[in-house]
């Protein structure tokens, strides 16, 4: 694998940059792997970069039944924050943070982690009640967090109106938090993962999981049997569908989420800024074009659309906030599928089938916990056993009641 440096950058502008190698390999599936990924995207190349790295094993497929990040790791709005309420959230969430802010030179590739800050808005006097205690709990829990003022949210971004049908009484703040480049983060997954022996395969769907006496044995694709004793279900909005394979039932819906973006404008929007009582986040990609999130559209499925109005009340409401937006074109929009577990919070760990492990149910917010998820994943299926972070988010915890309930913990729970 060529190592991206300065040096490489002005040696391939000598050859008017023909000279760059493929950044991973093609490959074709072998008969046999010590462990197979199932899902294509951010979390699923995390888990099999980190079982290569840390874990040695070396005899790794990643399996996609599209093209690699097609799915929702390039269907969402970048948002990276490890703000959340509850200390398991945090725990997760904050190794994320971590593993973010090392990633570009972990991986040698420019992922774009901009640490611009993320601000949560308040509307009522419960939300201030809210803000407070989750910014009391991230501060013990070691996470930058403060309380920001009306006159200290003007100072930030003049241009807003404070004076809407909620007016703004104040805001949470966590200045590490900020956005990276989705697709990025794929590439360089993808590229990290293939200098390490893991096979990448695209355009392979599973169509059956393969089990002798509950123990699993391999997967079957379009492309044929593959014999395997590790399978690792990272598949985001499929995951339920992979899991029935197995004759597992999760307790996931499936919702469409929208996203759009506007026509570029000159850099004037310094943060990324949500709001749940308004329902709308915003932030400006380093392109220039504004990008802004919307609800969940209320039916469940399995389609990359949604209604338009979603799209409409999600705009309305960032008008209101920012009137200077109003005559502002929108480019382009978008859908991708979220699989919301019951308490907003993810499941990762180990399933009643030997073998078979499930890493899914992010809802909104797993583009964020991509670095810590494929970390505490590929733990999992190395050592057959949850890491400590991820053993709160085991599958039984919807039988015995431990849940984490994240739903109104951290604004509109992206």
């Amino acid at each position: 694998m060529q190592h991206f440096s300065i040096w490489s950058l002005l040696r391939n502008a000598m050859s008017y940059h023909e000279g760059w190698q493929r950044q991973w390999r093609d490959a074709q599936p072998q008969s046999e792997y010590d462990a197979v990924v199932v899902g294509g995207g951010g979390h699923g190349l995390a888990t099999a970069y980190y079982l290569a790295k840390e874990h040695g094993m070396r005899r790794i497929a990643v399996v996609e039944k599209g093209w690699l990040g097609g799915g929702n790791t390039g269907r969402n709005t970048t948002i990276v924050r490890s703000n959340y309420l509850w200390d398991e959230a945090t725990a997760l969430y904050e190794k994320s943070m971590k593993l973010w802010e090392g990633l570009s030179q972990d991986i040698n590739y420019n992922v774009m982690f901009s640490q611009r800050g993320v601000m949560n808005l308040g509307h009522t006097l419960q939300d201030m009640r809210d803000i407070e205690r989750r910014v009391t709990a991230n501060r013990y829990n070691g996470v930058d967090a403060e309380v920001l003022s009306p006159a200290q949210i003007k100072e930030m971004l003049p241009f807003i109106n404070l004076n809407t049908r909620y007016p703004v009484l104040g805001a949470s703040y966590q200045p590490r938090a900020g956005v990276a480049r989705h697709d990025a983060v794929a590439w360089g997954f993808a590229r990290a993962a293939d200098a390490l022996g893991v096979d990448i395969i695209q355009n392979c769907e599973v169509k059956a999981i393969r089990r002798e006496n509950g123990t699993v044995v391999g997967i079957e694709t379009v492309k044929g049997f593959i014999k395997t004793p590790k399978v690792a279900v990272v598949a985001a909005g499929h995951s339920s569908q992979i899991a029935q394979m197995a004759d597992i039932r999760l307790p996931l819906e499936s919702h469409p989420l929208q996203a759009l973006v506007s026509e570029a404008l000159k850099p004037i929007f310094p943060t990324v800024v949500m709001s749940n009582a308004i329902h709308a986040y915003i932030s400006q990609s380093d392109k220039g074009d504004l990008v802004i999130g919307a609800g969940i559209d209320a039916y469940t499925g399995f389609g990359q659309r949604g209604s338009f109005p979603i799209i409409e009340h999600t705009l309305q409401a960032i008008v209101e906030l920012f009137p200077l937006f109003s005559r502002v074109r929108m480019n382009r929009q978008w859908g991708g599928i979220v699989d919301v577990s019951p308490d907003a919070c993810p499941i990762i760990g180990l399933t009643p089938v030997k073998g078979l492990y499930i890493n899914c149910g992010w809802g909104t917010g797993g583009f964020k916990a991509t670095p810590g998820s494929g970390w505490v994943m590929a733990h999992t299926v190395a050592q057959d056993r949850p890491h400590e972070i991820n053993a709160p988010f085991s599958l039984d915890r919807f039988a015995s009641g431990h849940l984490i309930d994240e739903h109104g913990a951290a604004a509109v729970a992206h």
